[in-house]
């Protein structure tokens, strides 16, 4: 059995709006200039605790805790109003490829596990991934655990797996893991970016993704 590994923000779900919308709502919620757009985007894919650290290091720990806070609140609110949707070829790609008897599924991801379910049970995908990694149980990305212990799950040598994401942080766990990698340009980071993170692969839609996981993992279909 080989192993495929997906990142969900920016990778399979197109949630930037509410990334956004909820990152400036914990912000203006104290008082703060709200960060920019694409400084925002820059830090998907790390734990929320993480990513404000990034976006704001010379704030009191106490008051980013404040922002994750408010973030939370606005994220859960709005996810449940209006769930992100996914990216344009995303569901049949998972289909197909959770149909295959040579291969299992994972996710190891920023989101927190109840945001992962959500999404999961909202775009019915229930019983596609075998093994889910979120950033409750995990440093943030890129310490490689959420890969290795996918690989556990999956009883799988890092040798047969392959990481997908669209930041660079993605690129660097998998690299890190020692699996293989592959970028998504429909995404948060910079193609160049990915590049320079050492993907193996950059893909344009996800019809090239499956034919880049069949190369990297020794043409499996």
């Amino acid at each position: 059995m080989k192993l495929v590994i997906f990142d969900v923000d920016g990778t399979l779900s197109d949630s930037a709006a509410q990334i956004c919308a909820s990152m400036d709502w914990g912000f203006s919620q104290l008082g703060l200039p709200v960060p920019s757009r694409a400084a925002t985007l820059s830090i998907v894919g790390l734990s929320l605790p993480e990513a404000v650290a990034q976006l704001v290091p010379e704030l009191p720990a106490a008051t980013r805790a404040e922002i994750v806070e408010f973030y939370k609140k606005s994220y859960q609110d709005r996810r449940i109003a209006q769930p992100a949707p996914l990216f344009a070829g995303a569901a049949e790609t998972l289909d197909r490829l959770s149909g295959r008897e040579d291969l299992l599924l994972g996710v190891a991801t920023g989101k927190s596990r109840r945001g992962l379910d959500a999404l999961i049970a909202h775009h019915g995908l229930t019983g596609t991934f075998f093994t889910r990694q979120v950033a409750d149980d995990h440093p943030s990305k890129p310490h490689p655990s959420m890969v290795l212990t996918a690989l556990a799950d999956a009883g799988a040598d890092p040798a047969e797996a392959v990481m997908i994401g669209d930041t660079t942080y993605d690129i660097e766990m998998g690299r890190a893991a020692g699996v293989a990698t592959i970028g998504v340009r429909w995404g948060y980071h910079p193609a160049e970016d990915l590049v320079a993170a050492g993907a193996d692969r950059l893909v344009d839609d996800f019809a090239a993704l499956e034919t880049a996981v069949d190369e990297l993992l020794g043409g499996c279909a």
